[in-house]
């Protein structure tokens, strides 16, 4: 990287093409995120359905809405802080690169807004807590054929300093390879889900941060939006003591989903029963199962706690599953992995979460149904701080 920009009209992506061997071609810009709406998620991630994970095991519902009521009536509020990640993701550029062979290859530039917010309750009142921004930008591996250590952290550096980004006081946070290696995958989507690992590597550190402050307890819970299926690194799983500490990080973490696969749910025999869902009454959860992710061959004593809540009247929802959350909880302890939560513990959780449902964003969000309103106003926190579309992609 021997070029030096000091008042150059360069482009960014021009730089970044210039500094890495590889051609621009000024590309049109555009989104690569779908639009907001309810959909189920198919994942085919493996999961490993083992056991019940409750003390007092049912292979009934059970009804929390008394028990709302009761709670809803009292002072107490133990879902104290709420927390969502989100990236807003484009394609900013097209660059060539000279493959194996000596053949030219085009591959996209992805960069991408990745935005993870916090709110607390205080008082009845939902106030921010912490917010963190980053701006990331995702290239092929061939882009540093020869794989240099700190190169891409050097190069982020290097387009920090560029007066288009400087005078916005913008800078890149880190420039992450996707791999180039010949799969039906489209490059889109590796530069694509690269950011989202960013996002989630971000919620990480926000949850360490308040777990190091003293912030999380029994009586201050933190509601996160989404799932808890974080992997270990295979650094984590290697060391008892780092698995430890990333586990007592989530000993007070709830993980709510309002989009989920039903077909990973499982009767008593394990065999896949979304109508076990569909069918759930109102203001009842279903039991809580205990499963272990396939974090695709690497080993992990790991284990999640899983059950889902019924917040709306079927009649008054379009499909089956809206209205119906997915609830997680990590099995942190050695008592928790042996005989499960406690089946109190859950009830409480999952009527408090019940009244999370009121008031509703209905008419404004499309998935208004699932939606936990201090977690919908998280959300709408997060994104309020993004850049216009406008202004980010002018960046590039």
């Amino acid at each position: 990287m021997s070029q030096v920009y000091p008042d150059s009209p360069k482009s960014v992506m021009q730089v970044l093409a210039d500094e890495t061997g590889g051609k621009s071609y000024k590309a049109h810009k555009y989104g690569l995120d779908h639009a907001e709406r309810p959909f189920i998620d198919y994942s085919e991630d493996t999961i490993i359905w083992e056991r019940t994970a409750e003390t007092n095991p049912t292979k009934n519902y059970v009804s929390l809405e008394k028990q709302a009521l009761d709670l809803a009536l009292r002072e107490e509020q133990y879902l104290t802080y709420f927390l969502d990640g989100s990236r807003r993701v484009y394609k900013v550029d097209d660059h060539a690169y000279i493959a194996s062979g000596g053949r030219s290859v085009i591959y996209p530039i992805v960069a991408g807004q990745i935005g993870v917010g916090c709110c607390k309750r205080e008082n009845k009142i939902i106030k921010p807590e912490r917010f963190m921004r980053e701006i990331v930008i995702s290239v092929p591996d061939i882009a540093d054929a020869d794989g240099r250590p700190g190169y891409f952290k050097a190069m982020a550096m290097k387009l920090s300093e560029l007066p288009v980004l400087k005078r916005m006081g913008i800078e890149i946070k880190h420039i992450i390879p996707y791999s180039t290696k010949t799969d039906p995958e489209k490059f889109e989507d590796r530069g694509t889900a690269k950011i989202q690992d960013e996002m989630i590597q971000c919620e990480k550190d926000m949850v360490a941060e308040l777990v190091k402050k003293g912030m999380l307890d029994s009586e201050h819970y933190l509601v996160k939006d989404g799932s808890l299926e974080y992997r270990p690194t295979k650094d984590i799983i290697a060391d008892k003591r780092k698995s430890m500490i990333f586990k007592n990080n989530y000993n007070y973490v709830l993980g709510v989903s309002k989009n989920f696969n039903p077909e990973i749910c499982r009767d008593v025999n394990g065999k896949p029963n979304p109508g076990y869902i569909a069918e759930l009454p109102l203001y009842h959860r279903t039991p809580v199962a205990c499963y272990r992710p396939n974090y695709k061959g690497v080993e992990s004593d790991i284990r999640f706690a899983v059950w889902y809540i019924r917040l709306r009247d079927r009649s008054r929802t379009r499909t089956a599953f809206d209205g119906v959350i997915k609830v997680e909880k990590m099995l942190v302890t050695q008592e928790e992995n042996e005989y499960g939560i406690d089946s109190d513990l859950v009830n409480m959780l999952s009527a408090l979460l019940i009244n999370e449902r009121n008031p509703v964003c209905y008419g404004t969000d499309l998935r208004w149904a699932n939606h936990l309103y201090p977690v919908y106003l998280t959300e709408k926190y997060v994104k309020s701080k993004y850049l216009s579309a406008e202004s980010f992609l002018h960046l590039f």
